[in-house]
């Protein structure tokens, strides 16, 4: 009787030993796991076109996978979760969803390819809910200003109806959606909505629109205060109280470093390659400085007009410094991609300090250096851009 005992607690114990090993084994194959979410769905007729998912990062937009859709139009991803709330895109072509992956695991979409950004469900969290209203109603402002700038009606009454349709935009914005919960994605996702490619919300110089960027980032920095989102959110606040505090009079002081010897303002920044290319590089040369942004409507037939400047007028010694205010990084590589003269990049947008040192106050903006870097001619409606050029040549 003795030995039975013993014989079935040593198989007992064995038995135990290999659930132990395997449970333990099953518990580090978990953990190896990288947690992830789901973005899956339907997109009908668009059989053949590929469906890319997009991190939408403070970088810029990074391609993250992509898949060829077949004519049921299904999809499924996994991609490595975020430590904290943050920002992707479905795109097919130039058609854009937007949605933040926060508490939830997994994004379901369902759109056609002919009305892919404006009518789509989407379901996985009430925040995405939001940002699809929040897009539908820029998507709405941002076609009452094209038909505005489309009217015919004279440039100073357009300009100030644009202004007035920002102004309720904003106002419908701000109690709607930021100061309503300041601490939910959608709050955050709504300060930096842009029109025409530039911010909606001014961090930096508007004093009630800092505002909102604090409440934002007080409430993410109470929930996340490890999150680069919150601590870049944080330091844009802490730049805009500063400046909102300068008087507006105050003159614009220029660094020392920025003034050359010669009459014109250094600009040195980078093109899509990551070099930097500085303005008086070009002594010698006849340059257009030209300042635009690729997302505005105008920018196309412009490109065109300055390719056959180019075209006629590179070999006698013409460049063109073509300074991109547009704030999407992704977008500026792929619209001056194949452009064949200098193309840089201010990060900062319409608050570039290039932009104040020399005067833009609308784009595109354009100027004329001749050959020994002096700055001669800035551009207007009126400028017959070719006899100028013609004569500094």
């Amino acid at each position: 009787m003795q030995n039975l005992f013993l014989n079935f607690d040593i198989k007992g114990m064995i038995k135990k030993s290999y659930i132990s090993v395997f449970l333990l084994a099953m518990g580090f194959t978990a953990c190896d796991q990288e947690p992830v979410f789901n973005v899956e769905g339907e997109i009908s007729g668009a059989d053949g076109k590929t469906l890319f998912v997009e991190h939408s990062s403070m970088n810029g937009v990074l391609k993250v996978d992509s898949v060829k859709l077949g004519d049921k139009g299904d999809f499924s991803f996994s991609v490595s979760r975020p430590e904290a709330p943050d920002f992707y895109r479905l795109r097919i072509d130039d058609r854009v969803i937007n949605f933040v992956v926060d508490s939830t695991e997994t994004v379901n979409v369902k759109s056609d390819y002919g009305t892919f950004s404006s009518d789509y469900e989407i379901t996985g969290s009430e925040s995405n809910k939001k940002i699809k209203e929040l897009s539908l109603l820029l998507a709405d402002l941002q076609n009452k200003v094209n038909k505005l700038n489309n009217s015919g009606l004279p440039a100073g009454i357009a300009r100030d109806s644009v202004f007035r349709m920002i102004d309720r935009y904003k106002n419908t914005v701000k109690s709607e959606y930021i100061y309503k919960e300041p601490d939910k994605s959608y709050a955050y996702f709504a300060l930096f909505q842009q029109l025409n490619g530039f911010m909606i919300f001014d961090p930096f110089a508007s004093k009630e629109d800092v505002k909102c960027f604090a409440a934002v980032a007080t409430s993410l920095n109470n929930k996340y205060p490890h999150a680069d989102r919150s601590r870049n959110l944080y330091n844009m606040v802490i730049k805009g109280m500063k400046n909102t505090r300068t008087p507006q009079s105050k003159p614009l002081e220029i660094p020392k470093e920025m003034i050359t010897e010669t009459s014109i303002i250094d600009i040195p920044l980078k093109d899509i390659n990551g070099e930097t290319k500085h303005l008086t590089d070009y002594k010698g040369k006849v340059v257009l400085i030209d300042f635009t942004a690729y997302a505005t409507p105008e920018s196309g037939t412009r490109t065109l007009a300055l390719r056959e400047l180019y075209k006629k007028y590179s070999e006698q010694g013409l460049v063109i410094y073509q300074v991109s205010l547009d704030t999407d990084e992704h977008f500026w590589k792929t619209a001056c991609d194949n452009l064949p003269w200098v193309c840089v990049r201010d990060p900062y947008g319409v608050y570039s300090t290039y932009v104040k040192v020399y005067g833009v106050t609308a784009l595109p903006t354009a100027f004329l250096v001749n050959r020994d870097n002096e700055l001669v001619l800035r551009l207007d409606e009126k400028t017959n851009l070719e006899d100028e050029i013609k004569k500094l040549l």
